[in-house]
């Protein structure tokens, strides 16, 4: 799961910046398995940093992450894996 041609929407590609982008993707490498096939990942602006928290609901999993950047953003993300791709998407996207 989540080993398969990779895309996101223009949602994506205008408002989290490439570095973001590929750490939710190291995200969900590092996570024990299974994986659900929804990944969900808030990000929040908290003290100047970016917080970041990584979700799936089964199995249940949560970790949260704490990054210096230099312009943190909010925003709800999903990537959702289809079998045959797997899609970076904004919430309000889906």
């Amino acid at each position: 799961m989540f080993n398969n041609q990779r895309y996101l929407t223009r949602g994506v590609q205008s408002e989290i910046p490439i570095e973001l982008q590929l750490f939710m993707w190291s995200c969900i490498n590092t996570i024990p398995e299974p994986k659900d096939y929804l990944q969900i990942f808030r990000l929040l602006c908290v003290n100047g940093k970016q917080k970041i928290i990584h979700e799936q609901e089964q199995p249940e999993f949560k970790h949260e992450y704490i990054l210096t950047v230099p312009n943190p953003i909010t925003a709800k993300v999903y990537i959702i894996d289809s079998d045959t791709y797997s899609t970076m998407l904004l919430a309000e996207e889906y």
